[in-house]
């Protein structure tokens, strides 16, 4: 019991003192995750970016550094309300600005226009989503024609969530997001070791071909 409810915490916190709990982790675990996926990324100064489950805003604020011209845009999207409030009130300015916009909102069913994104990254996120392909293929829905997607996770970790029963069903396994990326239409995905000055953890490339 206790397992499935943080699991369920982990994949959407609420306003409680679980989720607070759960933000808290978060930023402590994902920060330098986080702060790698979006170095790796090959973030360009126009470009649109997208990131989905932006949690408490620490990608973000990463991003957001390298969108430098005037045309730079970053999109989050965050299926919490909680964590859409806080990264809200984290980067208030940068919203303020237009230099931001965040959507409160399902992976599988995103406000956004179709072949507007350039980039789309995301960290511990994929395995929570309730179906793969239907977030796959919105994913790809987005993205312009080349766009690049990368998700980052250490696998290790999950995998022992995965085995707690933290993470439930096989979702959390990279060959079945890898599978659904392909039959969304992605192409070049593939998962490579990454390691960033102390951190080791896994990414999946994968190339919007349309």
């Amino acid at each position: 019991m206790f397992a499935e409810k943080l699991g369920k915490q982990l994949g959407r916190p609420t306003r409680s003192v679980a989720g607070w709990l759960v933000s808290k982790f978060l930023t402590v675990r994902n920060a330098a995750l986080e702060e790698s996926l979006v170095q790796i990324s090959g973030i360009q100064p126009e470009d649109t970016v997208l990131e989905l489950g932006h949690g408490p805003g620490l990608g973000l604020q990463s991003a957001a550094k390298l969108l430098t011209a005037p045309t730079g845009h970053l999109i989050g999207v965050d299926y919490s309300v909680y964590m859409h409030q806080m990264a809200s009130e984290q980067i208030k300015e940068l919203v303020a600005s237009g230099k931001v916009t965040l959507h409160h909102c399902d992976v599988a069913a995103m406000p956004l226009v179709d072949s507007t994104v350039d980039r789309v990254f995301h960290c511990n996120c994929y395995y929570f989503w309730p179906d793969l392909k239907k977030g796959a293929s919105e994913i790809h829905r987005v993205m312009k024609p080349g766009g690049l997607m990368v998700t980052g996770l250490r696998l290790s970790h999950i995998a022992a969530f995965a085995a707690k029963r933290i993470m439930p069903g096989e979702n959390w396994r990279p060959e079945a997001y890898m599978t659904a990326l392909r039959d969304s239409g992605f192409t070049d995905v593939r998962m490579e070791d990454k390691q960033h000055t102390h951190l080791t953890f896994q990414a999946i490339y994968a190339t919007a071909s349309k």
